[in-house]
């Protein structure tokens, strides 16, 4: 059972971003400020991706934990009520994403996540970035 009213949850559930969220800012702007330089959520490839650096065929989807199931990650709890519409809501945005990495690599792009808890530290989240460039598909 839910502790919140109905049009509580409706209005919680309203401020979930799909894009331009504040670990995807976050990213972007450390992307930036190495010198890089990308287009964002560009429609003509699979999956719509957060970012998309053309020169490097690369892609960054910034990941939420909770929605996207970041495995032993703390903030990927899963609800107390409701739970096959959770079980089947996480289980398709996986199944989904399986398939837009596919398509992904199928034209020749590198896929890069980045979870929402590995922005906490700066310092972290550069090196991890800089780490994705020296690898070579």
């Amino acid at each position: 059972m839910d502790i919140i009213s109905k049009e509580k949850r409706s209005w919680n559930m309203s401020r979930i971003r799909s894009k331009d969220t504040k670990p995807e800012k976050i990213v972007r702007s450390l992307l930036h400020r190495m010198g890089y330089r990308f287009r964002l959520h560009v429609n003509d490839l699979p999956g719509k991706p957060d970012i998309v650096l053309p020169k490097y065929k690369m892609v960054i989807f910034v990941h939420g934990c909770f929605w996207h199931r970041h495995p032993k990650c703390k903030y990927a709890y899963t609800p107390k009520s409701k739970i096959d519409f959770w079980g089947k809501k996480f289980a398709d945005n996986i199944a989904r994403f399986k398939i837009v990495k596919k398509e992904l690599a199928h034209l020749k792009w590198k896929v890069v996540v980045i979870w929402e808890c590995e922005i906490k530290s700066n310092a972290e989240l550069e090196y991890k970035i800089r780490g994705f460039f020296r690898t070579k598909s």
